[in-house]
């Protein structure tokens, strides 16, 4: 996907914000079977996400999905080295880096799944 960092987020989705801080620990769904909704940390709330964008799926899983689990600050056990992705954003001195990424893999599923509908269904026969 060309461009799938600087997509437009989705109109209907909204971002709900009491502080500027885009600092992220791990994005979580605030209720487990409400998809709708994403914690992005105890400032930002994500809102209103279209269920059918996380029926692009790669590799097993949405889309959406990978970018909540990749985006994460984590520690390796073995070595106790933290990946914090909040490092990356401030060696850019760009903070709402990650939001904006998921915003944008959220229409880039959107628009890939209205994409994949229109396709002609193809029957593959097997010959035996």
């Amino acid at each position: 996907h060309l461009n799938y960092e600087k997509q437009t987020p989705p109109a209907n989705v909204m971002v709900e914000k009491d502080s500027d801080d885009y600092t992220v620990v791990k994005m979580k769904f605030p209720k487990k079977q409400d998809k709708s909704v994403i914690q992005y940390n105890s400032h930002i709330t994500i809102k209103n996400i279209p269920l059918e964008a996380y029926n692009y799926v790669v590799n097993g899983r949405s889309a959406i999905e990978w970018i909540m689990e990749c985006y994460r600050v984590k520690v390796d056990k073995a070595s106790s080295i933290t990946n914090d992705p909040n490092d990356w954003c401030k060696e850019h001195k760009d903070p709402k880096y990650i939001l904006n990424l998921l915003l944008s893999v959220i229409t880039v599923s959107q628009k890939t799944n209205e994409i994949v509908q229109t396709l002609p269904h193809i029957d593959f026969k097997t010959e035996s």
